[in-house]
């Protein structure tokens, strides 16, 4: 009974930290173009939850569609935020930048609450719910479904930036922006991109979680801010650091909360990815997989 306790926690620590991966992945792909964090990747996951709901059940339109709907609004978002907020700023101090993605988050989040009130709404069921009997353990066909559909998009997501031309342009506009205007790189076109991307792989995140929570509300945008520990963890310029922190945030969350919280009262599932992230800085500062930057004066 442990053992199936213990691999129960593990595999719903893999999927949510899927999840988590694929959220840091955009935060990652924003800092390495820009050089700045986008605090208001939380809401970006909000807004596409939503909209799928809304898709869903206002408007009736089957799930896959729905799917696509939802991140082709997210693409143009991203597109439009960086087009019209975000590039009059190029060339402003960072902090400024980041204070502006806040705010942006605080206003993405009002505009929901406008649109769809403060009440969780749940989420119709996409997936079979007969779970799958993998071993002694029974798991949720929604999860299943979830992990493969973000290992779809990491690979897709690592394919393209390793052998498209518009990822290797992100690529190189991430390493040297001079250097890569000199190549006749458009930057301001790598940040746009940059941006939609973001916006998209938050927004599937969003979707997966509406699925397996069973539910939409609120709470969603403060997956942002539970996502920084993933990717400071990974290091805060690797997609490879977000997936293996993601994975390794997932299943501690899950064991603390599996093991510990029932022995405290609760609260330490919360805190664990905090207390982990501080004991992995300091000894790697920059992350597991962060490169170390070397300034010459």
């Amino acid at each position: 009974m442990d053992m199936t306790f213990l691999l129960q926690l593990l595999i719903n620590g893999l999927v949510v930290g899927s999840i988590y991966s694929l959220v840091a992945t955009g935060f990652v792909i924003i800092y390495k173009a820009t050089s700045a964090l986008n605090l208001a990747q939380g809401e970006f996951l909000m807004v596409g939850a939503y909209i799928c709901l809304d898709m869903l059940t206002r408007h009736n339109v089957p799930f896959f569609q729905s799917f696509l709907i939802t991140l082709a609004f997210s693409a143009l978002l991203g597109l439009l935020i960086e087009r019209t907020i975000l590039r009059p700023l190029i060339g402003s101090h960072l902090i400024s930048v980041i204070m502006v993605t806040l705010g942006l988050g605080s206003i993405l989040k009002a505009l929901l609450q406008m649109a769809y009130g403060t009440s969780t709404i749940p989420f119709p069921e996409v997936f079979p719910t007969t779970p799958v009997q993998i071993g002694p353990i029974p798991v949720s066909q929604g999860y299943l479904y979830a992990l493969v559909c973000v290992s779809i998009l990491v690979a897709l997501l690592t394919l393209f930036f390793k052998y498209a031309k518009a990822g290797v342009a992100m690529r190189a506009t991430a390493s040297n922006q001079q250097v890569a205007l000199s190549m006749g790189i458009s930057v301001k076109k790598m940040f746009a991109l940059a941006w939609s991307i973001s916006a998209v792989v938050s927004a599937v995140g969003g979707i997966l979680l509406g699925t397996i929570r069973g539910g939409v509300d609120m709470s969603l945008a403060f997956m942002g801010l539970k996502v920084l520990p993933v990717v400071i963890l990974g290091g805060l310029d690797s997609i490879l650091g977000a997936i293996v922190g993601g994975v390794i945030i997932g299943v501690l969350e899950n064991l603390s909360g599996g093991y510990l919280d029932p022995l405290v009262g609760g609260g330490i599932k919360e805190v664990a990815p905090y207390i982990a992230l501080i004991l992995i800085l300091m000894f790697k500062p920059y992350g597991l997989f962060g490169k170390r930057k070397i300034e010459r004066v």
